[in-house]
């Protein structure tokens, strides 16, 4: 199961591998209309590294202490390819609500992630883990933000929308976090029942 702490890295290698393989054809087919203006050069530098960047944190910290967290892995690096994947598919460019579906979903994935690997259900007190989690997707949804408005919005087409459309997009992905939020309050209550031995 994705959300579990398993120690299987194969759902975590095959997004990457599914992510750098469509990132290689978008830099190198950048004239295809679904690629083009969209800095996919820049992307195929970025994104693998902040796809393996949480891994890479995680073992330097704990070096095989405990169980790598591959499912929280995974969610974090889902976001980057489904991105890609939206491109490749020009599905931004053809259905009018993906970017803001995006937005909320790749938010909500990327929080659970960090959260499971970072173990926020088990912060105490709650509401500092609630901050957390909700704040620090506010903050990583203003970072991204600003990274698209520095790789293709100030120097392309979309300058005239870019206000309104960012802060929607901060919107979106404050909430997905909230979500997320949820999702992992309801794992942690599952699993503290499983481990009781009682039913739900």
């Amino acid at each position: 199961m994705v959300l579990a702490h398993g120690r299987s890295w194969v759902a975590a290698a095959v997004v990457l591998a599914a992510t750098v393989g469509q990132l290689l054809v978008a830099t190198f087919a950048s004239d295809l209309p679904q690629f083009e203006g969209k800095a996919f050069g820049a992307r195929l530098v970025f994104y693998p590294l902040l796809m393996l960047f949480v891994p890479a944190v995680w073992f330097a910290v704990h070096r095989r202490s405990r169980p790598a967290p591959w499912g929280g892995f995974t969610l974090v690096m889902l976001p980057f390819g489904v991105d890609v994947s939206g491109n490749t598919l020009d599905l931004y460019d053809t259905v009018v609500w993906w970017d803001d579906l995006l937005h909320f979903l790749n938010w909500c994935l990327l929080t659970l992630g960090l959260g499971l690997v970072l173990r926020v259900a088990d912060v105490r007190p709650r509401w500092a883990g609630a901050v957390a989690t909700v704040g620090g997707g506010a903050l990583l949804a203003l970072l991204w933000e600003l990274g698209e408005w520095w790789t293709f919005i100030r120097h392309g087409t979309e300058l005239g929308t870019a206000y309104e459309d960012t802060l929607g997009d901060m919107t979106l992905g404050t909430t997905g976090s909230a979500v997320a939020l949820a999702g992992l309050v309801l794992r942690r209550r599952v699993s503290r029942r499983s481990s009781s031995g009682t039913r739900p």
